[in-house]
């Protein structure tokens, strides 16, 4: 029963959806100094052990570390607790070795920037970001999305389907347009149109990665909060990261429950972190997840990740999209019969969804687009086991 509602349900981002965050004229930009003592080996276990039956409590194990840093020497045997524990989870990752690097040399790469320079460095990304997305050629890009289900919030994925979607961007008609090309593996018909959306397939999909994406992460109408937060290494790059939140009056993000005349509609806020190239000053990644949904509206929750990287086009580099990830929290009225009391019962039960999508050969536009799935998914190498 459950399995029939995840192939039928259909869920949309729209407009960019995917990051939209934009710099406020008196955006807050803090500088966090760890206030505690430096987390022990012993303290940071007992944290990530609470994650297999709370993994909520991530983002608050994360400030953690970014507040107070670690003072010991980031083993094997502890990296093979914490990805055990947390699902591999890359920014909890991440984040830890970014605290152990600082530990190592507190001054270096990784020291914290100054509030002169965390406003610095937002203004340029921002003055950077928008004049960038102004100058992006006509192209086409292969985009993967394999997408996967799973029983309330437990993430034991499993996989439903693939997707091969051709995705052509033109200013000159109006931003990006989207072709379904294969599901499965098996090509679907001649008769596939261009359109704004791919939504025929059903399922959960989402829009608006490209331009759009890279002009509302700085339009100034949404009135995002920014706070630096911390530093990364990000693909060897040195990057800034801040904290923002958007209110839900701006429409942030809208989101649509359904098909045709029975769909529905809603906005939401956002609450996320942006990562900044502390020396070319673009935006490298972006996650957020969305806030302030309306009651009742059965998406509960879309949390979206998303990477940049340069990319050649023309034998000019671009900065795009190379990997999304869009998770869909759902809950939806169950009926079954109880035999206990002799009737039936109605109960909400809570199932998500996820699209990981990978962005692939990057063309001007005009150019074919082949179906080719092998290789495109490769996983992060495991982390080794203690």
């Amino acid at each position: 029963m459950l399995q029939r509602i995840f192939t039928s349900a259909f869920f949309q981002t729209l407009s960019g959806a995917l990051l939209f965050v934009a710099l406020s004229v008196n955006c807050a930009v803090a500088q966090t100094m760890p206030q505690q003592k430096p987390l022990t080996s012993q303290e940071l276990v007992r944290l990530v052990y609470q994650l297999p039956s709370q993994p909520q409590k991530r983002d608050e194990i994360i400030e953690e570390i970014r507040r107070r840093g670690i003072d010991f020497e980031l083993t094997t045997g502890i990296r093979g607790v914490v990805a055990t524990k947390s699902g591999n989870d890359p920014l909890l990752r991440r984040t830890l070795e970014e605290a152990a690097r600082r530990r190592v040399n507190p001054s270096g790469a990784t020291a914290r920037p100054t509030d002169a320079e965390a406003l610095d460095v937002l203004e340029r990304a921002r003055k950077a970001t928008l004049a960038a997305a102004g100058g992006l050629p006509d192209f086409v890009v292969r985009q993967l999305v394999r997408r996967s289900s799973a029983q309330g919030e437990t993430h034991n994925w499993k996989q439903q389907d693939q997707l091969v979607v051709a995705t052509s961007y033109r200013e000159s008609t109006g931003g990006e347009q989207y072709k379904l090309l294969a599901v499965n593996g098996l090509p679907t018909s001649e008769g596939a149109r261009e359109g704004d959306a791919y939504n025929q397939v059903g399922g959960s999909t989402s829009t608006g990665e490209f331009a759009s994406m890279l002009l509302k992460l700085f339009k100034p109408e949404f009135e995002a909060d920014f706070q630096a937060a911390d530093t990364d290494t990000l693909r060897g790059r040195r990057t800034l990261i801040y904290n923002f939140t958007v209110k839900k009056e701006k429409n942030f993000n809208y989101v649509i429950y359904g098909r045709g005349e029975g769909s529905r509609t809603t906005t939401s806020g956002a609450r996320g972190r942006v990562w900044i190239d502390r020396e070319l000053f673009r935006v490298l990644r972006v996650e957020y997840v969305t806030t302030e949904h309306d009651s009742g509206f059965p998406i509960r929750q879309v949390a979206n990740e998303v990477d940049l990287d340069w990319v050649t086009i023309n034998e000019k580099k671009y900065l795009l999209p190379v990997a999304a990830e869009v998770v869909f929290t759902t809950a939806e009225p169950f009926t079954y019969y109880d035999p206990r009391v002799e009737r039936n019962v109605t109960e909400m039960r809570t199932y998500q969804t996820r699209n990981e999508i990978r962005f692939r050969n990057y063309q001007r536009f005009g150019s074919e687009v082949k179906i080719i799935e092998e290789g495109d998914f490769e996983d992060e190498p495991p982390a080794k086991k203690p």
